[in-house]
């Protein structure tokens, strides 16, 4: 690779990573042809893009990055796959739904919004963050709850006063 191609490649994944709030770094060396087809159509089904990247590249990338990636390009040593999602918990549950098959992919580390995650220890809690559209649901469920409570309570009194009448 020429000077010129790593600087276009640089370049590339620094356009990438603008404004991404949720990037994971992982290792899927080891895998074979099949279960890395496999891993990349439920990467694409989730909405995650998938990429096998060099791992100067991507510190280079991260360097130029208006972001502040933290201790994260130190994680990047031998292979090294990112996985770009708009929800924090996908990548995460793909990996630990590929990890009872297989040994692979390893969590490196990862970045969701401003927090950085370095480590495997860490995969299990990466994948019990709730998305926006969970929470925002939750609380759309508690909000209700009280009120859906008041309009029986009314309706059971409609009914006892019609009763007596």
């Amino acid at each position: 690779m020429t000077r010129e191609e790593k600087a276009i490649a640089i370049q590339d994944l620094t356009a990438q990573l603008a404004g991404v709030d949720v990037l994971y770094l992982a290792d899927i060396s080891g895998l074979d042809a099949d279960t890395t087809s496999n891993l990349r159509r439920a990467c694409f089904k989730a909405g995650i893009k998938l990429e096998v990247v060099k791992n100067t590249l991507l510190e280079k990338a991260m360097e130029s990055s208006e972001t502040n990636y933290g201790e994260l390009p130190t994680v990047l040593k031998g292979n090294t796959a990112i996985m770009i999602a708009e929800v924090a918990n996908a990548p995460a549950k793909i990996i630990k739904d590929f990890r009872k098959k297989s040994e692979k992919p390893l969590l490196k580390g990862a970045y969701i919004t401003e927090d950085v995650y370095i480590g495997d220890d860490k995969l299990n809690s990466l994948a019990a963050i709730k998305s926006r559209a969970e929470v925002v649901a939750e609380i759309i469920g508690l909000l209700q709850s009280p009120a859906q409570r008041v309009i029986a309570a009314l309706q059971n009194q409609e009914g006892k006063e019609e009763a007596t009448e």
